[in-house]
């Protein structure tokens, strides 16, 4: 794909990666819309303390970790339009519950449930896929993701003015964080009717199974329960925090823990129930992937994303405290991370693209993530302010450029299943938050930075061994196995069968 398209909106698949990056830009607007209000919220509303405000964060990524599974198996039966249109429009109801709670329990509970929207990420890349070829389906999706992901700076940037000058008064704030619904509900409603899942004359490919990911051999899915488990864990560390910050008591966290354990063994029962069947009868030679590969994707967004999201969580008081600065200069220079978003994550999804191997911009990606936060881990008082913020942007083109080369290949694994892959890898990025976060709880910012490069460098070494080239990752089509084209065939004959096909509202 060439910049110049960007701009070619009569362009059916450029029109359709506008809109969804728009779609993605309004659920993070959304999801972020408490962290610049919350100074706000604290003067308006008397019992609220700063304590409330952390649990609050917590609870903002609680439930994105199942979500991105769950909505990872929706899109892949269902479909993106469909799917991103009615998680806009349900999340809206948990946004006004928030804007308008007057109770702890209210706000507790609706931020639990919008903390869902964070999965909206997930539907994004498997529409993207469909729309855009294996040559450029790169820098598609970092450009998506990268203008997507910038729906939170511009939370940070607008919602304090709407609170303040728009609506004025102590509850301003509540009719800022409603209108973060207000767009979702317009949002989802001008989505459904203006995009469709793919292009004219293509059909969608959907798996077999929603319930699990399908596996090709014994020993994947025996790695696919493995990596299953931290899913669960990351969720019973978020529970164990909330009940250090005393707003759970250890018998509701035994509790959790308890409900955590029956749904994993549901979800190994699943995964048992979905690929024993298949692999009892034999799973043909040109339908096989390789777990590995998903595997080495879950470290990389592990490494990234989670460094990415623990990052911009400390980077403000580091710098105000390292540099004696105001917050205002320290809050703009962590604000860095988002800006570099638009272009950082965007070119490594570019690079994958033109690159002839993307394996080798994924290891020069979390190489180079590991050499910054090595060098962050040195910054200190003496440093010249400039330096220090030039280490901390470079650092931060490669954290989100390695974001974008981790979704240039995660289309190319198996596209049947790119929703569910895309999930269990943006799963494990807020897992590497929820884990990363609370290390820094635990030791000094000088051993965080250390800690988060050992991570990278980590995931550098896992690529390096179990990582393999996608085939066909610069062709003009995806590969299809033998079942793809079974499967197509079969979805062509229930259409004709009496079933109405989805209407296109857009052509190839």
């Amino acid at each position: 794909m060439k910049i110049k398209e960007l701009f070619q909106f009569n362009n059916p698949r450029t029109r359709t990666l506008h809109l969804t990056w728009g779609a993605f830009f309004v659920s993070f607007f959304a999801w972020f819309n408490m962290a610049p209000l919350s100074g706000t919220m604290v003067a308006s509303v008397g019992w609220l303390t700063t304590d409330h405000i952390a649990a609050l964060a917590i609870l903002n990524v609680a439930l994105t970790i199942p979500a991105r599974i769950v909505i990872g198996m929706l899109l892949d039966k269902y479909g993106p339009r469909r799917v991103f249109s009615i998680l806009l429009i349900v999340m809206a109801i948990p946004t006004f519950m928030f804007a308008f709670g007057n109770t702890w329990i209210q706000l507790f509970i609706s931020r639990l449930l919008l903390s869902s929207i964070g999965a909206s990420f997930v539907v994004g890349i498997r529409m993207v896929s469909e729309w855009f070829p294996p040559k450029s389906v790169g820098f598609a999706e970092g450009f998506y993701a990268g203008w997507g992901n910038f729906g939170s700076a511009v939370a940070a940037i607008v919602l304090p003015w709407l609170a303040i000058s728009a609506f004025g008064g102590d509850e301003g704030w509540r009719y800022a964080i409603a209108f973060t619904g207000v767009a979702c509900i317009v949002y989802g409603i001008v989505y459904w009717f203006s995009v469709s899942d793919t292009p004219e004359g293509k059909t969608y490919q959907k798996p077999r199974k929603v319930a699990a990911m399908e596996v090709s051999t014994y020993g994947d899915m025996i790695q696919l329960i493995l990596w299953t488990l931290p899913l669960a864990g990351a969720l019973g560390l978020l529970t164990w925090r909330l009940k250090n910050l005393e707003f759970v008591s250890e018998q509701a966290m035994y509790i959790v823990f308890a409900i955590l354990f029956v749904v994993l063994v549901y979800q190994i029962t699943q995964i048992l129930r979905v690929n024993l069947p298949i692999l009892r009868n034999g799973v043909p030679e040109d339908d096989k992937y390789k777990f590995r590969n998903v595997a080495a994707l879950n470290t990389t967004y592990f490494a990234n994303f989670g460094a990415e999201l623990a990052i911009v969580s400390m980077l403000p008081l580091f710098f105000l405290v390292t540099f004696n600065l105001s917050p205002m200069a320290a809050g703009l220079i962590a604000s860095s991370f988002a800006f570099v978003n638009l272009f950082a994550r965007p070119l490594g999804g570019w690079l994958s693209d033109k690159m002839s191997k993307r394996k080798t911009v994924m290891l020069f990606y979390m190489f180079g993530i590991s050499s910054g936060l090595f060098g962050m881990a040195f910054i200190n008082s003496e440093w010249p302010l400039i330096l220090a913020i030039a280490v901390t942007v470079a650092t931060s083109i490669f954290i989100q450029g390695a974001e974008g080369a981790t979704f240039a290949v995660i289309p190319l694994i198996k596209k049947r299943i790119t929703g569910q892959i895309s999930g269990m890898a943006g799963a494990y990025g807020n897992v590497g938050a929820v884990v990363y976060l609370t290390i820094y709880t635990l030791v000094t910012p000088q051993t965080f930075f250390f800690i988060l490069a050992a991570g990278a460098f980590g995931s550098f070494l896992f690529c390096l061994f179990f990582l393999d080239e996608p085939k066909g990752s610069h062709g003009e089509e995806y590969e299809l196995s033998s079942v793809d084209k079974a499967l197509s065939r079969d979805e062509e004959s229930e259409e004709t069968d009496g079933e109405v096909p989805e209407r296109k509202t857009a052509s190839a």
